[in-house]
């Protein structure tokens, strides 16, 4: 069995972006490799799902696995790599230390009002991205960003995580510019099916009235909708990314009912409603187990 490591596993004490955004804002950090102590280099070297996503710019003598797939670092490459919290992975140090810099960040510190979730970028969602060769004037764009983040970590400045949000954003948006439009990735069946499942999910959203439903919210509609079994669906699913098909759903429509009690002015009534519950009770009972609050307690705390 694949274990999952935490982000405390690498990075001690545990940075908070307290306070961002109304919520706690999830955990955020930004580093330089040669910081990393012996116990984190431990970790990077088990196979394992993370519970967090990073960026990485590396140089050194190494080898990362990455599902079925292997990839060299020989001394004198910088390589920008993008994980996410689905797919394995572990590397491998050869001889001396690699450096460079890693940025790693949990889900819940992306702001909840863009509706934008890691999942939702090609460089997390295993479509070709997440491997990236720089040339030389390619890794300096990146070490530049990298040294904003951790000098703007270090800061004083108020809203300095939402500038760290930024920052991510650059990073990630720099790397898509690296690859052409026109190149295509080989996908196999059930990366294709995952990808279009991920499609039909995150097109419900956001929802913006009161009065709009969710139309598809249970397995069986998607697999319905994508014309194959609940159980192939779901075989697929667990087999790209860990998660089964409810997961997804419950995770997806969760995060869309954070983001209604926050920026909403909408009765609980109503979010209940618009995201498919048959009234408030089963809503409540249902978002508490998901987040550990109720949906007033988290009204509260804006």
């Amino acid at each position: 069995m694949v274990e999952q490591q935490t982000l405390g596993d690498y990075v001690k004490p545990l940075p908070r972006a307290a306070g961002y955004d109304h919520l706690n804002g999830g955990n955020f950090a930004a580093i330089r490799l040669h910081e990393f102590s012996d116990e984190s280099l431990a970790a990077t070297a088990v196979y394992s799902r993370k519970d967090f996503y990073k960026i990485s710019l590396i140089t050194g003598d190494a080898t990362y696995y990455y599902r079925e797939k292997t990839y060299q670092v020989k001394p004198g490459d910088c390589v920008l790599v993008f994980t996410n919290r689905e797919t394995p992975y572990r590397w491998q140090i050869h001889s001396g230390a690699c450096n460079g810099y890693s940025c790693m960040f949990t889900e819940d510190f992306l702001p909840l009002h863009t509706y934008l979730r890691p999942a939702d970028l090609a460089v997390f969602n295993d479509a070709g991205y997440s491997f990236l060769k720089l040339k030389e004037e390619n890794k300096a764009t990146f070490e530049a960003i990298f040294q904003k983040m951790i000098a703007e970590q270090a800061s004083n400045y108020e809203h300095k995580y939402q500038l760290l949000f930024l920052y991510m954003l650059e990073c990630i948006h720099a790397a898509l510019k690296l690859k052409p439009a026109t190149e295509n990735y080989n996908q196999t069946a059930v990366a294709r099916l995952t990808e279009a499942f991920k499609l039909l999910l995150n097109d419900q959203f956001p929802v913006v009235n009161p009065f709009q439903k969710l139309t598809l919210r249970s397995p069986q509609a998607f697999a319905d909708k994508l014309a194959v079994h609940t159980n192939y669906l779901n075989r697929a699913l667990k087999e790209v990314t860990g998660k089964t098909t409810t997961q997804f759903i419950t995770e997806r429509i969760m995060q869309e009912a954070q983001a209604l009690l926050i920026h909403s002015n909408w009765s609980v009534s109503q979010i209940s409603g618009s995201l498919g519950f048959d009234d408030p009770t089963h809503f409540a009972k249902a978002f508490r187990k998901a987040t550990g609050q109720k949906p007033s307690a988290l009204r509260q705390m804006v």
